[in-house]
């Protein structure tokens, strides 16, 4: 038996701004602990019998924030499927499926999102394993949540009749006697229905009910059943995924797919296009301290909390503050006065929100949409697969950026039309080529690149290279860069 991971990693996080931005979203972000989302998803596997390496759906703009992650875990990915474009969770799937199955006779895939918080690993664990035995029966597996609270910001789902479990033999296919529902972690049920986000009266008689689980989004079963449920369902997402798999190419950790043939799938969720209309899915129930972190207010609740109902990260002073959640990353923060309140900064924007409000803040995402503004994309610093680079001041004519190569990295061959460069070296050692001249530059010393000239830059050394890089002309923007050849597509 196989268990391969399948880490969807395509969100964009919206309602985490200012923190989560379009190219680097909240799960490469480290939220709430040291490990990003992305690296603690995979880390809670560790433990689990016959799990091999992860292989994780991502998109373009994302494949080497996803690559340098677990390269810094020192982990290795089975493989790192690039979506041209976002299709929902049922072609993604499909891919995994279809891929497996291209290497394995009939792994099991457990699909997971990247960014939640499961804070009870052992019983995310128990949960797994009393799966299997359903899975390897056939069965479509989805984990339910045991509500806390009556929430209205999930899907449900509704538990029929529990079954009984045979151990390695699986599932006998018989019912027992009726029986209240109960966290059980080794209790399967069959799915009865899932229901939409319910207001707070209907949630409310979900929770009383006892019958009713959050839809966590996570799954098990094997690849073959479900391209047979998908095939019988939804035909034309399979075929899709089938012709965009069919031209794959490798580029260095990374699958590519045929554009033209997913451009033109269908984009459903696997909740509508198979979930909801087999007759094979069933239910575990994971009490896990599971979160999927979807907003401001949901990682102020798993956070640790003061005597007077106050969260903080980072360098934060409070006085005679309630309820309120801090995060500073790099300023101190000190409040005054204040209740209920969702306070975050970034390296270049402040939230202060109220802690009711925290869904609108989406629509302040919206605006700087409208307005074009960088804020929703990327932050100051931005992370390239040969390191990072942090724009530090800015002004009429000029721009400074803080440059940090890893070792062995190397930037693009490139030249600029509209701006000199001044390089002055931090730390490390640069190797720069000018035209067809070579230097080889050490800490305190520095090179000047005139417009026109063709330049690269790279890192020989053991070390990361730091170094200051003050851009000076009538136009800074990057669009202002002719690249003649790099060593990253």
């Amino acid at each position: 038996m196989n268990v391969i991971p399948v880490i969807m990693s395509g969100g964009s996080g919206s309602r985490l701004w200012p923190q989560s931005r379009s190219l680097y979203p909240k799960q490469f972000l480290p939220l709430v602990n040291e490990q990003t989302m992305l690296q603690n998803t995979v880390s809670r596997l560790d433990g689990l019998d016959a799990v091999s390496a992860p292989l994780v759906i991502a998109n373009e703009e994302h494949r080497f924030l996803v690559a340098e992650q677990l390269r810094q875990m020192g982990r290795t990915a089975s493989a790192i499927i690039l979506e041209p474009v976002g299709r929902n969770t049922a072609p993604a799937v499909a891919l995994a499926a279809l891929k497996t199955l291209g290497q394995d006779d009939d792994s099991f895939l457990l699909v997971l999102a990247a960014d939640h918080v499961i804070q009870d690993v052992a019983a995310f664990h128990r949960a797994i394993e009393a799966a299997l035995p359903a899975a390897r029966d056939g069965k479509l597996v989805t984990f339910g949540i045991v509500p806390a609270h009556p929430e209205t910001g999930y899907g449900y789902i509704k538990a029929g009749e529990p079954l009984i479990g045979n151990g390695e033999k699986g599932i006998a296919g018989k019912l027992v006697e009726p029986a209240p529902h109960n966290p059980s972690l080794t209790t399967i049920y069959a799915v009865e229905q899932f229901v939409e986000k319910p207001d707070l009266e209907t949630a409310q008689g979900y929770l009383a009910s006892g019958d009713y689980y959050w839809n966590s989004g996570m799954f098990l079963f094997k690849a073959s059943r479900y391209l047979e449920e998908l095939n019988k369902f939804r035909p034309d997402i399979l075929v899709a995924c089938e012709k965009a798999i069919a031209v794959q190419s490798a580029d260095l950790d990374f699958v590519r797919l045929d554009e033209a043939a997913f451009v033109v799938c269908p984009d459903e969720s696997i909740d509508y296009a198979v979930m909801e209309k087999t007759s094979d899915a069933v239910v575990v129930p994971l009490d896990a301290g599971w979160s999927d972190v979807g907003s401001w207010t949901s990682l102020a609740d798993i956070c640790t909390r003061d005597d007077s109902g106050n969260s903080i990260q980072g360098d934060v002073l409070l006085h005679d503050t309630h309820n309120t959640f801090v995060r500073s990353e790099k300023k101190l923060i000190a409040t005054v006065g204040v209740t209920d309140l969702i306070i975050t900064e970034s390296d270049d924007a402040i939230l202060v929100a109220h802690k009711n409000r925290v869904q609108d803040v989406k629509k302040i995402v919206d605006r700087l949409k409208a307005d074009s503004r960088p804020e929703v994309k990327q932050h100051r610093k931005v992370y390239r697969p040969w390191g990072a680079q942090d724009s530090i001041d800015v002004g009429e004519r000029f721009k400074v950026k803080r440059i940090t190569v890893k070792p062995g990295g190397q930037l693009s061959s490139q030249m600029h039309h509209h701006r000199a460069e001044h390089w002055i070296v931090v730390k490390g050692t640069a190797l720069v080529t000018h035209d067809d001249q070579e230097l080889l530059l050490s800490e305190n010393q520095s090179t000047y690149i005139p417009i026109g000239t063709v330049h690269r830059l790279e890192n020989p050394g053991k070390i990361d290279l730091e170094l200051v890089e003050v851009q000076s002309g009538g136009y800074l923007e990057e669009d202002d860069i002719v690249r003649f050849e790099g060593s990253y597509r």
